[in-house]
This record gives structure tokens, sequence and C-alpha cells, in this order.
């Protein structure tokens, strides 16, 4: 965050674990999913979500302005609710329709939310899957020494 006074990694409290941010992406109840409409506008709207340890994944309808987006230029953002404790994903996303992976994330959230999807439901949807290329997080009481970035493959 360069301006902002923020310390190397090697100073004040440290970078933060990734730990700490898959608890946060778990925990998150709601997320905000930003896309990008054909036109390069962005488009955010918040969604429930899960986190299986590699990607997030949520549900719309296949009409829905994020799928479309999504269908279009899968790149994208996800956060999670909390801005004082922020967790933020850029990635890509990709559409599952493999039964077998739709049943998984049915079981995760289903489990998470005490709700009960079915496969059937989530096939009828758009059930899509966000894998991060890098995450960023922070926590409110440690501005200057705690904002942590990771890249992934």
């Amino acid at each position: 965050m360069p301006d902002y006074g923020i310390q190397g990694p090697d100073e004040g409290s440290g970078l933060l674990p990734w730990s700490w941010a898959e608890k946060r992406l778990n925990a998150s109840r709601n997320y905000w999913l930003t896309t990008v409409w054909p036109d390069g506008r962005p488009h955010s709207m918040p969604v429930w979500g899960t986190w299986d340890g590699e990607a997030l994944w949520c549900s719309s309808g296949r009409n829905s302005r994020k799928v479309r987006n999504l269908a279009a230029d899968p790149r994208c953002a996800v956060t999670t609710e909390d801005a004082n404790d922020p967790v933020v994903l850029e990635g890509s996303a990709d559409f599952a329709t493999d039964p077998d992976v739709i049943a998984r994330v049915v079981e995760l959230m289903n489990a998470k939310y005490d709700s009960h999807f079915t496969v059937e439901f989530l096939s009828e949807h758009a059930t899509i899957r966000v894998r991060p290329h890098w995450a960023f997080a922070m926590t409110h009481d440690d501005f200057s020494g705690s904002p942590t970035r990771w890249a992934f493959d």
C-alpha cells in the first residue's frame, strides 16, 4: 500500500499468516463479488459463498448480470463482508457442471448456512468457482503493520 506509511514485512507486527485469511474467508456469511460489464464498468453484488481451501464458491441465476459478466470475462474480485479485517481475492471464475463437484458445493453451502439446497437446484443455476490469483488482507487494529499480500499459481 504505497503512500500509507506501511511497514516492511520484517518491521512492526509483521505479515499475517494465510491461516488468518482463511479463517475469515470461512467465517464470512456474505461476500461482495465484483465482475466486469462488457463495456468495462464494475458490477458488485453481495452473494452467499463458501471457501473450500482453494477457491470461493457461490451460485447465481444463469441470467443474472454477474453470471453474464463472468461468462464474457472471468476476471473478478471477491471480498469478505468485514471491512475492518478484510480479505480481498482477485482471480478468475469458471462454472462447475460436474454433478459430483456441484454435490460437494451443495454440501458445503448447506453446512455453512443451515440451508437445504439440492444438487438439482444448484444444477439449474450457475455454480461459480473463483480461484484467486492473489489475495490481500489487513487488520483494523494494526493498519500500518499488518497489510499482507499473497500470490497463487
